[in-house]
């Protein structure tokens, strides 16, 4: 007797009606906090950075190496740690991973020199990009299948509340109180794990495969090359690496970009985060038509939508098309990756979901290394903002195009 449906709807949440829903709220709730702490420690590195290049005296080139070895960090993180969750558990990873980068980031707080800061920073990176597609594995695996991928995007939308978050911390305490307390307040979610690791089952999936035969880490990563599963490895692994190559190169320069075209730092400051708040209807929208319209639908829409605003963003020549552009670039773009996180780990089968996850989240992140420095080396050659903008729209493009032609739905789609 098939009884996927029964894994994927409701194993962890077996009673129906209202208890059903509010058990699928409390998984999001307690997976979007810890995606929330995350946002938070990335939010908080920029305006550290500045408190750090004032008290140790960096170098232009010290303070890109700290966001760098972050990215990196990431980049290991999902790569080894989305392994480890086909092997040990969901659950599991995302409690280490959770406590690593916490504890790292408590550590980095009493540091003195840059040596060891970048260290804790490579750790802290790996925590983070370890998390994240192991989170939204838990999360695709354990809620009921009709509301799936809404329930992913929308743990993707605490990002932004972590990012606001952040701006909070970053604004009243940094100032008062100096960079390390606001790196300690940023351990914080080491206590949450004594909660977590009480009042959350592991994937209802994982926990009816655990018991059979696993392949060896070698044959996982082969297997998401087979032939069964290399059309969707080869999609993923493109637009995994266009959108965040696109994002970091984006986002990490835009209060730069803004200097650029003629506003001061302060007045870049209040338009970004006017920007920034259009991510939440981003997040909200792409939910409600996910389930409506399918997963390629969201994500070649949201992606396209992010291109055609980056082109003309790049080449406004007035404030009234900077903000509207600029407005819609943060929509669309961040629906998009809602969407993209709903739909990653739905293209592979249970025994390797950790490991395609893992490996498709790690190379985009060495897209989000080379972003940013692609904007400075290009920058510092005098090439115009227009640009440099339309390069980034040619990569939203290609992954578009890449979800459009290898990419299948799998709206409503069991998991297996």
């Amino acid at each position: 007797m098939d009884n996927t449906k029964g894994i994927s709807g409701g194993r962890l949440y077996g009673m129906a009606g209202k208890s059903e829903k509010i058990s699928s709220r409390k998984l999001l709730g307690i997976a979007g906090t810890a995606w929330m702490f995350d946002a938070m420690d990335v939010g908080m590195l920029s305006f550290i950075i500045a408190a750090l290049q004032a008290e140790w005296h960096l170098t232009p080139g010290q303070m890109g190496w700290i966001g760098s070895v972050n990215s990196i960090g990431m980049a290991v993180g999902a790569f080894v740690f989305g392994l480890m969750a086909d092997k040990v558990g969901r659950k599991n990873v995302f409690l280490i991973t959770l406590l690593l980068f916490s504890l790292a980031s408590g550590a980095s707080a009493f540091t003195s020199s840059l040596a060891v800061f970048l260290i804790l920073r490579f750790i802290i990176g790996a925590g983070l990009g370890g998390e994240l597609p192991v989170a939204s594995t838990l999360v695709s695996e354990s809620v009921p299948v009709e509301k799936r991928g809404s329930t992913v995007v929308l743990l993707e939308s605490f990002w932004a509340a972590g990012w606001l978050i952040a701006a909070v911390i970053s604004y009243f305490v940094i100032p008062a109180y100096g960079w390390q307390t606001a790196l300690i307040i940023s351990a914080l979610p080491a206590f949450y794990v004594i909660y977590l690791r009480v009042g959350l089952p592991d994937s209802p999936q994982f926990m009816a495969v655990k018991e059979k035969k696993k392949a060896s880490v070698f044959e996982n990563l082969a297997q998401i090359w087979s032939k069964q599963h290399a059309r969707q490895t080869t999609m993923l692994w493109i637009v995994w690496f266009c959108v965040v190559f696109s994002y970091y190169g984006m986002f990490l320069w835009l209060p730069s970009v803004m200097v650029m075209k003629g506003f001061s730092l302060i007045k870049s400051f209040e338009y970004v985060l006017i920007m920034t708040l259009a991510q939440l209807p981003g997040y909200f929208t792409a939910a409600w038509c996910i389930e409506r319209f399918g997963r390629k639908f969201v994500l070649v829409v949201y992606l396209i939508g992010t291109a055609v605003s980056a082109y003309f963003f790049g080449t406004a020549d007035s404030t009234a098309l900077l903000m509207t552009s600029g407005i819609l670039l943060s929509f669309f773009n961040l629906g998009a990756w809602g969407g993209l996180y709903a739909y990653t780990p739905e293209q592979y089968p249970t025994i390797i979901r950790g490991t395609g996850a893992g490996m498709a989240a790690a190379v985009g992140r060495i897209g989000g290394v080379l972003g940013p420095l692609l904007v400075g080396y290009l920058v510092a050659q005098k090439i115009s903002v227009s640009t440099i903008f339309t390069i980034f729209c040619i990569s939203v493009l290609i992954g578009a195009m890449a979800v459009l032609m290898l990419g299948k739905e799998t709206k409503q789609k069991e998991l297996v």
